[in-house]
């Protein structure tokens, strides 16, 4: 739990390897309109789905190190699957304050599934993880499971938000790589198990061969926040966010329109 002496102006310190953390980002403003926000992007690390399990698990958590040096937040969300799944109990055993992990959602997606059919749609490193396996065994055991990493669907949300142009059949594409598989066409429920991909979701449920409920763990991380905050003090009237990036560049420059929709209107590089 925050301690309640906290400072007002502690920010919660939002951590990806792109702009996928803005779908955490946005339900817990949501939420919480005062809450001082630091939003990281470790751009120079794009994309973590593709990196090797150790090149994560030393890469995210000395960069938090840093952040939470620089910024003393509150708390810390992994706004990132990959590296939550990878690097979450690294990042806890590291730092001192409390730390929010982003997992995919495969306990609602199996509780609400009737087909018993659920996919789970993330980067390449997620969806191999033995932490994906233990949620499926867990809590989806006499479901199907079906799982597809896409780092395309990564970098069309990255386009997207940048403005650049972005091949439109990526994200059919992307779903494909569940439907096109043995009981497919059953599923009916996808868990959006990359942060990048609820910001694309009316385009994946456009592409839909079938109807099918895309589940996202947004709202879960917004209320744990809010729980883990307590009765620590938010400041009386909502500041402007801070976008830390760890490499400058006309990428960055081109996402300014973006963030400032989600309230970070200060742009730094660490």
């Amino acid at each position: 739990m925050v301690p309640t002496d906290t400072a007002t102006d502690a920010p919660v310190l939002f951590f990806d390897s792109g702009v996928g953390g803005l779908s955490i980002l946005a339900p817990a403003r949501a939420l919480m309109p005062a809450m001082p926000i630091v939003y990281a992007a470790d751009n120079a690390g794009f994309p973590y789905g593709t990196k090797t399990d150790a090149e994560i698990a030393a890469r995210v958590p000395a960069l938090l190190g840093r952040l939470v040096e620089r910024y003393r937040p509150r708390i810390a969300v992994i706004a990132c699957n990959t590296a939550a799944t990878v690097a979450l109990a690294h990042v806890r055993a590291a730092l001192d304050i409390p730390v929010v992990g982003t997992v995919p959602a495969i306990k609602p997606a199996a509780l609400a599934s009737k087909s018993r059919v659920i996919g789970v749609l993330g980067t390449d490193a997620t969806v191999r993880q033995p932490y994906v396996d233990r949620l499926a065994a867990e809590h989806g055991a006499d479901c199907t499971v079906l799982r597809h990493g896409s780092a395309a669907l990564v970098a069309y949300v990255e386009a997207r938000l940048r403005g650049a142009p972005a091949d439109p059949a990526v994200p059919a594409d992307a779903l494909a790589g569940l439907t096109d598989q043995p009981d497919g066409g059953r599923m009916d429920m996808v868990v959006l198990a990359c942060t990048h991909f609820p910001l694309v979701q009316d385009e994946l449920a456009a592409a839909a061969s079938h109807p099918m409920t895309f589940l996202d763990g947004g709202a879960g991380i917004a209320r744990r926040i809010a729980y883990l905050n307590g009765e620590a003090p938010w400041p009386a009237s909502p500041s402007p966010g801070q976008a830390v990036f760890t490499r400058r560049g006309e990428d960055v420059d081109a996402l300014a329109p973006a963030l400032a929709n989600y309230g970070l209107t200060q742009v730094n590089v660490l």
